[in-house]
């Protein structure tokens, strides 16, 4: 469902005590939201300008507040959700976190805590910060060195400290990184030559060597933005308008712009519009607005009750709320395709389960589009009861249709019979004969009305014996025929009732089978439709599995070891509380501490010895 918001609203507040509340008039919003989201949040030091920025992704001038002095105007998170410009039945979901380092606020943990949400609602982060990308600038981007402290992948294991996690594993979570730098004023150029965006980017991310103190801290900002966030992107712009109308921004018509930074502007709205990928989560799944709240909500509740969010639980806490919800869609899908193409009551059972096996197959697909890591296909069973007890109901319906149509039939077919059996039209000699060439008319012009339903023969049998006392006591009192033939009359009869509960019988017993084929079909279309989901999330899981492979391997053998030192304390694979040693050659380090003591392992997690 398409949302049209014409102002933003605060997702997540941020209290004056420094307390994060998820707000339900977000929630509500995003819970009408059933399209994929793309989500392009923007984190940086306030009063840079970021609203401004989110405003022109709106494709509006005004939305975000800008404000026009030193103080942060946006508070917490504040978001809008728009019509997706360039991806059709997509939703554009925008968000506007608090300016960082607000000397006001004095609470940097809550800025990391901002910051962290950005990066975990996220499909795209935009990082907004003013003249170059120097040693300041990268100092006042600790926030994404902190990250590791403030989320976790997987939920702690039982007994013993938990060990730092491979940075590769949080790619899998992370969104595109993207770097605005406002307000540039020099010269993209290196040694004399011509450079771009991006390569200027890369090029304020390259490493320094050395193992000292200084050179460690300034490498590792750039370390966690190389590791972090693989897929990258620079723009820069310049000032978008003279001094004294930098106040009124927003106000300024597009002429009255300096027309370098609307080209930049535009190259970057488009870039963001055209290239951010729609939010997912760990197996490719998309998410929708109302998983979205739900993630908001799942983060936020792990923060205020003091904890560090757990990717791995936020995902499996989704999921059961997913799954759930798959289940009420799927029932959904169901019970409004019956309605579309089930008309009761059906002429065989044939055709009655052909119309459920069509519906059923709807609703599993409606539920395998939404559901996920369903491992233990528990959600998946309950739907298939749900279904089947949908099942055993609509035959219920479908008989009781038909016989209230066979009642019907056979009430008005009957009117003239019961009349002169009440009249007594048949207490006269040869009377017998008479009452059976009448019933027998009936049932033949009873047969012949279309449209009875599977119950039409078991009906006409319960209606025939309902005449059988009345038929007896004619005969009996049939002054026209000898005792012998009252006999035979009798028989005979016995004879059509036998035969009549036989075909009956028959009837019933190929229902029966033709159930249980039912029954044998859907658990195959359950299976061919389980397996094509687990086929296409292998392939996404591969892929993922690709891309951290590829990260990993980004950091070439040799390059970065990490180091522990028993007498020093250090944990194995701690990234922001280890030594960090760089060599070139393997064995020989760079600050000469060596020996068996010492115990090492590659950051990608190769042996030294094997390679």
């Amino acid at each position: 469902m398409e949302i049209l918001m014409p102002a933003p609203i605060c997702l997540i507040e941020n209290s004056s005590e420094g307390e994060l509340q998820v707000q339900q008039e977000a929630l509500r919003v995003l819970e009408e939201i059933t399209q994929p989201t793309v989500v392009v949040a923007i984190a940086g030091l306030y009063r840079t300008g970021k609203s401004y920025l989110m405003n022109k992704l709106a494709g509006k001038r005004t939305g975000f507040s800008l404000g026009s002095t030193v103080q942060s105007h946006t508070k917490g998170i504040w978001m809008w959700c728009v019509p997706h410009p360039c991806r059709a039945g997509h939703t554009l979901v925008l968000l506007d976190t608090e300016g960082l380092g607000d000397v006001e606020k004095g609470n940097v943990k809550n800025d990391v805590w901002i910051f962290a949400l950005a990066v975990l609602l996220s499909s795209t982060l935009v990082y907004n910060s003013k003249g170059t990308i120097d040693q300041y600038a990268m100092d006042q981007l600790h926030y994404v060195t902190e990250l590791t402290e403030h989320i976790k992948v997987k939920a702690a294991g039982g007994g013993g400290r938990q060990e730092k996690e491979d940075s590769a594993e949080f790619v899998r979570f992370f969104p595109a990184f993207v770097w605005a730098v406002r307000d540039f004023t020099l010269q993209l150029e290196l040694d004399g030559q011509e450079i771009s965006e991006d390569e200027y980017l890369e090029h304020a991310l390259k490493l320094k060597h050395g193992s000292s103190q200084e050179t460690q801290q300034y490498n590792l900002p750039c370390e966690c933005i190389r590791q972090f966030f693989p897929d990258r992107k620079c723009f820069v712009f310049t000032q978008p308008a003279s001094r004294r109308n930098l106040a009124r921004l927003e106000e300024l018509q597009e002429a009255e712009l300096e027309p370098e930074f609307q080209e930049q502007m535009n190259q970057f709205c488009h870039h963001i519009w055209e290239t951010s990928k729609p939010k997912t989560i760990p197996g490719g799944h998309v998410v929708t607005g109302a998983m979205l709240g739900n993630l908001a909500v799942t983060y936020v509740d792990a923060i205020r009750s003091g904890g560090v969010p757990c990717l791995e639980n936020a995902v499996l806490t989704l999921a059961e709320i997913e799954n759930s919800a798959a289940i009420r869609v799927a029932a959904a899908v169901y019970e409004e395709r019956l309605a579309q193409k089930a008309v009761l009551p059906t002429q065989s059972m044939t055709e009655l389960l052909e119309v459920h096996a069509q519906c059923e197959r709807e609703a599993l697909q409606a539920f395998m589009a939404r559901s996920f890591k369903d491992d233990d296909r528990r959600f998946q069973s309950e739907l298939m009861h749900h279904l089947e007890e949908q099942k055993q109901d609509l035959c219920q319906r479908n008989e009781l249709a038909s016989s209230d149509c066979c009642t019907a039939a056979l009430r008005e077919l009957s009117d003239e019979l019961d009349n002169r059996i009440s009249q007594g039209d048949y207490a006269v000699p040869g009377g017998y004969q008479h009452f059976l060439d009448d019933q027998r008319q009936v049932a033949e012009r009873y047969r012949q009305v279309p449209g009875k339903g599977i119950m039409a023969e078991k009906m006409l049998h319960e209606f025939l014996q309902s005449k059988e006392t009345v038929g007896q006591s004619i005969l009996q009192t049939d002054e026209a025929l000898t005792e012998k033939e009252k006999e035979m009359a009798a028989q005979r009869v016995q004879a059509e009732v036998a035969e009549r509960e036989q075909q009956i019988r028959q009837q019933q017993e190929a229902e029966l089978q033709q159930k249980l084929e039912d029954q044998e079909r859907s658990f195959k279309e359950n299976l061919q439709q389980l397996e094509e989901k687990l086929e296409d999330e292998r392939k996404k899981l591969l892929d993922e599995q690709g891309k951290m492979v590829d990260q990993k391997l980004k950091v070439p053998v040799g390059h970065v070891l990490l180091w522990r030192y028993p007498q020093d304390g250090y944990s194995l694979g701690e990234l922001t509380s280890t030594v960090w040693v760089r060599t070139l050659m393997h064995g020989v380090l760079a600050n000469g501490r060596q020996g068996p003591g010492h115990q090492a392992r590659w950051a990608c997690g190769a042996d030294p010895e094997t390679g």
